[in-house]
């Protein structure tokens, strides 16, 4: 009798998991599809990401190679599509590369325009490796005739501990206040990235020859030599295959004194 029983009880069992896998089934499945819905989703943007950096690229590095061989108006046409591409690294070095186009021609509205594409540029970037060579790009470009304020506003922050150019930004301030004819403040700043052990030594070399120049009495002879400085043409900012040269902070000494030149 008892066997009856535990059968009778079993089929009631089944029969209440079977209802229940029938009213739950739906959202199984809804469940699922929603999942393989979000793993597509995930998918195709990140296709679309791959895309849009590589396009990004190909025709950044077609700008260069236009610049190189005489065609301005060319890689600034490709530089400009860049620069509104979603691929931030590229639409930043790309704004950087138009500033520089901008600077280029010493004209005063050309430089603020410069300046205006190196803000963009800095706030486009997706990291401060890239931001802040922009920033710093910013301040050379206004360095000699922009207020002190102004320039010392845009250089202190990059000065701080864990930004990748605090030393060419030191340096930069230091010539700012040559400049406006600090002598002291400038040295003690020069003192400062003489005694940084990170620092480039091409950074090293000149702060030493400008602490002769200021302790010797030819400090008069400094500020044309920083504007002279200024003038010179910007080093290339990117290498052979699209590869930014010198910007990360853990770069060769050579490289990351050229990175955040004036451009």
């Amino acid at each position: 009798m008892s066997d009856l029983f535990d059968e009778v009880e079993e089929q009631l069992r089944s029969d209440r998991y079977r209802a229940l896998a029938r009213k739950s089934a739906p959202w199984v499945l809804a469940a699922a599809a929603a999942a393989l819905i979000v793993a597509l989703g995930i998918w195709g943007w990140q296709q679309y990401q791959q895309q849009t950096t590589d396009k990004a690229s190909e025709q950044y590095a077609a700008g260069l190679t236009a610049f190189a061989q005489g065609d301005k108006g060319k890689a600034e046409q490709l530089w400009g599509e860049v620069a509104k591409s979603p691929a931030k690294a590229f639409s930043s070095l790309a704004l950087m590369q138009l500033g520089g186009v901008k600077i280029a021609s010493g004209k005063p509205d050309d430089v603020k325009a410069a300046v205006a594409l190196f803000d963009q540029a800095a706030a486009a970037a997706p990291d401060d490796i890239l931001g802040d060579a922009a920033r710093l790009k910013s301040a050379f470009a206004i360095l000699d005739t922009a207020p002190f304020s102004e320039v010392e506003g845009r250089l202190a922050p990059l000065m701080k501990d864990g930004h990748p150019y605090r030393v060419q930004a030191r340096e930069a301030l230091a010539f700012a206040k040559l400049l406006k004819g600090d002598m002291a403040g400038a040295r003690a700043d020069f003192v400062v990235i003489t005694g940084t052990l990170d620092a480039p030594e091409g950074a090293r070399q000149r702060a030493q020859a400008a602490m002769g120049l200021i302790d010797t009495g030819s400090a008069k002879a400094v500020p044309a030599a920083v504007k002279a400085a200024l003038a010179l043409p910007p080093p290339m900012l990117v290498g052979p295959g699209g590869v930014p040269m010198g910007l990360a902070p853990q770069a060769q000494e050579g490289a990351q004194d050229q990175a955040p030149g004036p451009q």
